[in-house]
């Protein structure tokens, strides 16, 4: 006859909702460590899954999801040049919020390499990579563009072609990925009276100078588009990425150093960048709550254990009277503290199973996150329970004829 399982069918209903309410706390806890491996991987998604060895980037900043980063279109050429570099390619990444059906959308647009970087790596779910150079788009299924629509991003429209899933940046908005020309002229899209008056500023600080009167047309040119003004710079890119012979990158690493006006990575560099950077405070604050949330629990569960104790005072005085040990008092309480941090363990995994990939941000449940978890719980249990150890031993066998 196991005493704690008779006295839990004596008391089923408040069981039940302790160990509901137990349950609820513990998948918060469950959640906050998945949204910190969500975040993790939102971040370095990216990152991991371009085949690149080395990011060349802006001199001084820490590339191109932690800070502005600009580089000129010539880059990918000295990079290309440079001993032990297989191949490199451009690479352009940016964030924009368009409105779509009346609400707002965020897309985090990174430019492919065109024609040597098509998205064949992309996780495809339906369509296909990129085909031609301009006004194709693969979207992130997060992103609610269906196969086939097309979305005006500036002055042009784009076709979805392609739908990935998956597919999330670090602030946690689906990506879309175009051309690199296209993903510029989405960035750098101006109105035509925009366009207009920096025309005419241009032709106005031109008209200023005394060189236009030795030379009439540089006024005139400078109302020129700004392609065709060769004193004006092409549009940046974001970074350029190289693939490196196996070996060779601390040495293609230490080339690109002595450039002074940009700095280079490796994927693992980059990656602990943003985790060190992005993500490190995240990760305290959630560390934080967990531990706190992980403290409430310990709380309530000895409260609730003690409670459960100060009901059975009585019972337990008449075992002691009949001589029973107090090993079997003991076995009692920690039978039943270990019974409800197992079932509210239980409740927590389904209830998270069925809540967690309804969240607007991924959550990642790992084994391991579950095996530190139930180790937690069952150390939660054994302590909460101590407090009704404690009563009960107090107990005297003549309370129970008292």
């Amino acid at each position: 006859m196991n005493l704690a399982l008779r006295d839990v069918r004596h008391n089923l209903g408040r069981f039940v909702l302790t160990c509901l309410g137990i349950g609820m706390l513990l998948m918060i806890v469950m959640g906050m460590g998945g949204i910190y491996r969500g975040i993790i991987e939102d971040a370095t998604l990216l990152v991991d899954r371009v085949d690149a060895d080395v990011w060349v980037v802006q001199r001084g900043t820490r590339g191109p999801f932690a800070e502005v980063s600009r580089v000129p279109p010539s880059l990918q050429h000295r990079v290309a040049a440079v001993p032990g570099v297989v191949s490199s390619r451009d690479f352009v990444f940016h964030t924009i919020q368009r409105e779509r059906e009346g609400k707002p959308l965020r897309i985090a647009v990174v430019g492919l390499s065109w024609p040597e970087d098509r998205g064949d790596w992309l996780p495809l779910v339906e369509g296909r990579p990129l085909a031609q150079n301009h006004y194709e788009l693969v979207a992130d299924r997060s992103l609610g563009l269906p196969l086939g629509e097309e979305i005006q991003l500036g002055r042009e429209r784009y076709r979805v072609v392609g739908v990935t899933t998956g597919m999330l940046a670090s602030g946690g908005d689906g990506i879309a990925f175009a051309t690199v020309r296209d993903a510029q002229a989405i960035q750098l899209e101006l109105s035509g009276e925009a366009v207009r008056l920096e025309r005419e500023a241009r032709r106005t600080r031109a008209r200023r100078g005394q060189l236009p009167l030795v030379q009439p047309a540089l006024a005139e040119r400078a109302g020129s588009p700004s392609a065709s003004i060769p004193a004006l710079p092409s549009q940046a890119l974001t970074a350029v990425l190289a693939s490196v012979e196996p070996g060779r990158e601390e040495e293609v690493l230490e080339t690109v150093s002595r450039w002074s006006d940009v700095t280079g990575y490796t994927t693992t560099g980059q990656r602990d960048l943003l985790l060190m950077g992005n993500v490190a405070k995240v990760r305290a604050q959630i560390g934080l709550f967990r531990a706190l949330l992980t403290v409430i629990a310990t709380i309530i569960m000895a409260l609730i254990l003690y409670t459960l104790t100060l009901d059975k005072l009585h019972d337990i005085a008449l075992l002691k009277l009949i001589g029973a040990p107090n090993r079997v008092i003991l076995a009692l309480i920690l039978q039943q503290a270990l019974l409800i941090g197992a079932v509210g363990f239980g409740v927590a995994l389904a209830l998270g199973s069925w809540l967690f990939p309804r969240f607007p941000r991924r959550v990642i449940l790992t084994e391991p996150d579950l095996v530190q978890l139930a180790a937690i719980v069952v150390a939660i249990s054994v302590l909460a329970s101590l407090l009704g150890i404690w009563k009960a031993l107090r107990v005297s066998p003549n309370e129970a004829v008292g």
